[in-house]
């Protein structure tokens, strides 16, 4: 069972590799990475037609190459997916963060409040619409930690870890759950809950569970 990962970001790959290797051992995994979709989204300050044919064509090769499902793992390209997701139905496509906030709504409730912190800013843009438009009851409160992103391109996870829980303490210790936006904030879970209290969601672990759940119906 091939699935294809695509990603934006290269810190993406190791954490939904550890979700899988606990969750879903059995399928081969094929990397697609495309680290300068993130610059030029940071450059040009949106989403473009020109992106959108950029991850068309992307999907479009996993697609060839036999992947029974795709999951992406950047959560600032929400648009591009869904034209990918629309596209190749019924292939399974999945958004990184669809299974996470269905998640985190369903823990938190009616009128919650939920922490989302990310350390890519486009990532604070394309989610909370997500989040509003599967329950608008819920009040989204957007951490970012920039410097997070920072310190693990210089390679020290530590400082990563220390700098988002930092941010979550000051920003979101009022939420009744904290969802971190990014895969790659995933490694970062532990110290989060231990600087604020709260629960926390990652999105590596929801989205396998909801990927393999999906390609198993399919293959039904």
């Amino acid at each position: 069972m091939r699935i294809a990962l695509i990603h934006a970001l290269k810190h993406s790959i190791a954490p939904i590799e550890e979700a899988f290797s606990r969750l879903w051992p059995e399928a081969r995994l094929a990397n697609l990475l495309d680290d300068s979709l993130s610059a030029d989204l940071d450059e040009q300050g949106g989403l473009t037609s020109a992106m959108t044919e950029r991850f068309l064509a992307l999907a479009r090769y996993a697609a060839g190459c036999g992947a029974k499902g795709i999951l992406f793992t950047c959560s600032a390209f929400g648009s591009c997916i869904e034209a990918c997701a629309q596209e190749l139905a019924p292939l399974p496509v999945l958004k990184p963060n669809e299974a996470m906030i269905e998640e985190a709504i369903a823990s938190a409730g009616k009128g919650a409040r939920i922490g989302l912190i990310a350390t890519f800013p486009g990532t604070l843009d394309s989610m909370p619409p997500e989040f509003a438009a599967a329950d608008p009851s819920v009040t989204i409160v957007p951490c970012l930690a920039a410097e997070g992103l920072e310190a693990l391109n210089r390679g020290d996870g530590p400082a990563h870890d220390r700098l988002v829980a930092a941010a979550a303490a000051r920003r979101l210790g009022g939420c009744d759950v904290i969802a971190l936006a990014q895969f790659s904030l995933a490694r970062a879970a532990p110290a989060v809950a231990q600087a604020t209290g709260k629960p926390v969601l990652t999105t590596p672990d929801s989205a396998v569970r909801k990927l393999r759940q999906l390609v198993s119906g399919q293959a039904g």
